[in-house]
């Protein structure tokens, strides 16, 4: 007989903001067969409309603690917090779209309902409580962002884009699947939280289905390192960040690596967390693996940004960069006791990596010309004459991807950096601030070119308001964030995410 669950065990209220991000994006779909060609432009500010009715309902219930859809959606601090990024992420996503749609000559609805369904997968990824509903949200965020990349067609490169970033994630999410049937051949089940018990039980019988588990915890992570971007499963984005349309980068550089960074917390502190937590030998190697793998990300980031001369390539290294210090608050997330602290750091890191890197690409999207051109550093020498205050808002974003003071950066360094110094990871630390000046160089490039070569500056085109306002709100949020870091740092302290499980 078919078991119906009643609404009482749904509880849909718990997951009111996805569930209207779902809903309107399904409307969206049927109000844009049935709108005539010429208000086709409603339908992005349609969608900006839905989306904040989901961020007040997302911080209306931001201290909620309860689940939905008979446990799989988990509803918490954890999963409030990234909500509020993720919608904040679109809706500043699709404000900087409109104006560059049009003008490229890409403007069809459909690119704003992908977008939707995007930003709902990343929203799951976050409050995801099972493997088979975190891989789900994964394929919800991904298949979407597949299309966009490809969205510039019959433009080569995107079309390029495109497709090897759906090949390539298509592989990612084989490594995915496979290791979450390891997970469950070892533990009987794809609840995160009854792996977690489970864990313990094979830890303490000393079974051989603990050499599945972990096994299974490391092909996870390949399959969303890559997602996130983490060294050496980020070769597809220099390629995917040049060819795809600009919009549709600034998107994914922010999404992606949410949805990515959120399943990891997920796993590793709440599914993994018996085994972490009890066994010291595996506790060291998955810290190690997580540190070396921060090391590598932030060296290649890094290293290989300097030679690069195609902005939006630039800003793909920085993105595997900014992945690699991220993933070193992780590995200091296996020390006993700085679980919590560790995804507090990472929620701050998030929050201002969005305004920084959506605030960076809203200016490359104004500079950029019709035919994609506009987009190398030497397009920006004599922007500081030309336009100096979309030039000061650009060094801003710049300084605050060094992590200069009272910029969000600094905050979000010295989140991630302090967490690790009190996990002993010094020589990590030590390494990651040495990068960190090294990213001062290919950062400080462009502030350069925009104020101190001769030159009197490419005619720049009008960015339309909605871009404009988008880019004011990116620079307001990195100098509020860095001036006033309690703003954030007051709504990630209520997050409990590890400890919540412990007796």
């Amino acid at each position: 007989m078919l078991y119906i669950p009643t609404l009482e065990q749904l509880n849909l209220m718990a997951a009111l903001p996805a569930i209207a991000v779902a809903a309107w994006a399904c409307v969206l779909v049927i109000v844009d067969l049935l709108l005539p060609k010429s208000r086709k432009g409603l339908i992005p500010w349609l969608a900006v409309g839905g989306l904040v009715f989901a961020l007040i309902a997302a911080l209306l219930t931001f201290s909620d603690n309860g689940s939905a859809f008979l446990g799989m959606y988990r509803a918490d601090a954890f999963t409030g917090f990234l909500n509020v990024v993720v919608l904040l992420t679109a809706i500043l996503s699709i404000l900087m779209s409109i104006r560059y749609v049009q003008r490229t000559g890409i403007i069809r609805s459909e690119y704003y309902i992908l977008l939707m369904f995007s930003a709902l997968g990343m929203m799951l990824m976050a409050s995801s409580t099972d493997l088979v509903m975190i891989f789900v949200a994964l394929e919800l965020l991904s298949i979407p962002l597949y299309v966009l990349s490809a969205f510039r067609s019959p433009d080569p490169k995107s079309e390029e884009a495109g497709l090897k970033y759906f090949l390539l994630g298509a592989f990612a999410s084989a490594f995915f699947v496979f290791g979450a049937a390891l997970v469950y051949g070892a533990t009987g089940t794809t609840q995160l939280e009854l792996v977690f018990a489970s864990a313990g039980r094979v830890l303490e019988s000393n079974s051989p289905h603990l050499f599945y588990l972990v096994a299974g915890a490391g092909l996870m992570l390949v399959g969303l390192g890559f997602k996130a971007a983490i060294a050496p499963f980020h070769v597809w984005t220099p390629d995917v960040y040049e060819g795809a349309p600009t919009s549709v980068v600034a998107f994914m550089s922010v999404g992606a690596k949410l949805g990515g960074f959120a399943a990891l917390m997920r796993i590793a502190m709440v599914a993994m967390g018996g085994v972490l937590m009890n066994d010291a030998e595996i506790r060291q190697a998955w810290q190690g693996l997580l540190s070396l793998l921060a090391a590598l990300t932030v060296f290649i980031g890094n290293l290989v940004a300097i030679a690069q001369q195609n902005v939006k390539r630039m800003l793909a290294y920085s993105s595997i960069a900014n992945a690699g210090y991220i993933l070193i608050a992780l590995a200091a997330g296996a020390t006993p006791g700085l679980q919590d602290a560790a995804v507090r750091a990472i929620l701050v890191y998030l929050i201002t990596y969005l305004f920084t890197t959506l605030g960076a690409f809203a200016v490359v999207i104004v500079l950029e010309k019709d035919d994609g051109s506009g987009v190398m550093l030497d397009d920006f020498i004599g922007l500081g004459r030309s336009r100096p205050l979309l030039a000061f808002m650009m060094a801003v974003f710049m300084l605050s991807l060094i992590g200069v003071p009272l910029t969000a950066g600094f905050i979000g360094k010295l989140a991630v950096f302090g967490v690790a110094v009190n996990a002993g990871l010094i020589g990590l630390v030590v390494f990651a601030v040495i990068m960190t000046v090294v990213s001062a160089y290919y950062y400080a490039r462009i502030i350069v070119n925009m104020y101190l070569r001769d030159g009197e500056g490419q005619p720049v085109p009008e960015e339309g308001h909605a871009l404009r306002w988008a880019t004011y709100i990116c620079f307001v949020g990195t100098l509020a964030v860095g001036i006033l870091p309690t703003l954030v740092t007051a709504l990630s302290d209520q997050v409990v995410l590890a400890t919540a499980l412990l007796p």
